[in-house]
């Protein structure tokens, strides 16, 4: 059944583990398709955060564009792929930074994450997509 407006943004705005896809920019290749965490506010925009100089924010800078899908399999198989434009890229504040970590660990975890994150992971930057098409559906009990 597909999901309505609401149920869809509802879903989204979920913590889950998205699947990103950009296009590869290699007429030889498919997408480029890798898990990331995201935040999503329903009736906003989805962002996420990414290595300034990763191959994901090169790829999405030259697409302009990538989509997201997130899905569970309990207690019905659920999806929703979204997909946009990029109205934004900025580098990440300390803000929007702790906001995302807040969203998939635990109070416990989240200062030794983002401490690692300073450490190892280098300068972030924010990319904010607009959803523009939407794919969503709950299969039921198929």
């Amino acid at each position: 059944m597909p999901l309505t407006p609401a149920e869809r943004e509802e879903f989204l705005a979920e913590p889950r583990i998205a699947a990103l896809s950009v296009d590869s920019g290699d007429p030889n290749r498919g997408p480029v398709s890798v898990p990331i965490w995201y935040q999503y506010e329903r009736g906003g925009d989805v962002w996420i955060l990414t290595g300034t100089t990763s191959r994901k924010a090169e790829l999405i800078a030259a697409a302009g564009r990538f989509t997201l899908l997130v899905e569970r399999t309990e207690p019905t198989v659920r999806y929703v792929s979204v997909e946009g434009p990029v109205v934004e890229t900025a580098p990440v504040t300390d803000a929007r930074h702790r906001e995302l970590v807040a969203r998939y660990l635990p109070a416990d975890k989240a200062a030794a994450y983002l401490e690692f994150a300073e450490r190892d992971l280098g300068e972030q930057v924010m990319i904010r997509m607009r959803p523009q098409s939407w794919i969503a559906a709950d299969l039921g009990s198929l």
